[in-house]
């Protein structure tokens, strides 16, 4: 009958850590601006190479901006709002982000849906001024353009982004259209509630259900839906998660780990 492939975005079809902790970067300045004078390009450098080790604790994109004025606060003690920051390392964050995330947030003063809108509002405005260098923040894992353009399986991208950022990234830099219908970003609920809303369309009867995801965290809450015991799961090896992760994940079962050159030969 076919395949369906339901695809994460970040971190499965495309890199954007270099784009995502600039833009992090620019609106953590807007949010506090007594960051500005510590952030010279020399700090902004070291953020995004520290931001690419902690970028697999990332579901959503505002915790970007969380991460960003954490390990600064880690960095210059002067600027601490949370004692969280003291003695902590890369690797705590890596271990700790559930438990440290609602501190640090209480700690700020901060509220979820206006880090989301702050961070938005800022990659438009880049997007509005220089369209092709945030273009090129990003990148496309090899290979991964190709599959999506021959891909003989039905695609949907199911992910925590913004719809309108995946789209413009598939577009001009992937040159890849895929209908809007077909892409379920932020807002349009948890992704075990979009995978339960795609297996249930008519159009979708008898096709083979695949979910590639490069977060276990993710995986493992759709297995805990036994609704969604149809779907055949992917980890990504490639994406935004640990060594740690990828061995627990070859321990579960139901969760397959995914080498990109695979990943690209499935679609087709």
């Amino acid at each position: 009958m076919g395949d369906l492939y339901a695809l994460d975005f970040d971190g499965v079809l495309c890199d954007s850590c270099g784009e995502s902790s600039l833009s992090a970067v620019k609106a953590a300045k807007l949010r506090w601006p007594d960051l500005s004078d510590a952030v010279d390009s020399t700090m902004e450098e070291w953020i995004v190479d520290q931001m690419f080790i902690v970028r697999p604790v990332v579901e959503t994109g505002y915790e970007n901006l969380l991460l960003v004025r954490l390990l600064l606060e880690m960095r210059i003690p002067s600027i601490r709002k949370s004692s969280v920051a003291e003695g902590l390392t890369v690797e705590g964050i890596l271990e700790n982000w559930l438990k440290i995330k609602p501190i640090i947030m209480e700690a700020w003063g901060e509220n979820r849906d206006a880090l989301i809108n702050l961070f938005g509002e800022v990659r438009d405005k880049w997007m509005d001024e220089d369209l092709a260098t945030w273009i090129r923040a990003n990148r496309f894992y090899p290979g991964v353009p190709e599959a999506l353009k021959f891909a003989s399986s039905k695609v949907y991208i199911v992910t925590t982004k913004q719809s309108r950022f995946a789209d413009t990234l598939l577009r001009e830099l992937a040159g890849v259209t895929i209908p809007p219908e077909r892409i379920y970003g932020l807002g349009t609920g948890p992704k075990v509630e979009v995978l339960k809303q795609l297996q249930q369309k008519p159009e979708h009867q008898g096709l083979t259900l695949h979910f590639v995801e490069d977060r276990i965290a993710t995986l493992k809450n759709v297995i805990k839906e036994p609704e969604l015991d149809g779907w055949n799961l992917y980890l990504g090896d490639w994406g935004y998660n640990t060594q740690k992760e990828r061995e627990e994940a070859a321990s579960i079962p139901r969760i397959h780990l995914l080498q990109i050159s695979d990943f690209s030969k499935k679609l087709k």
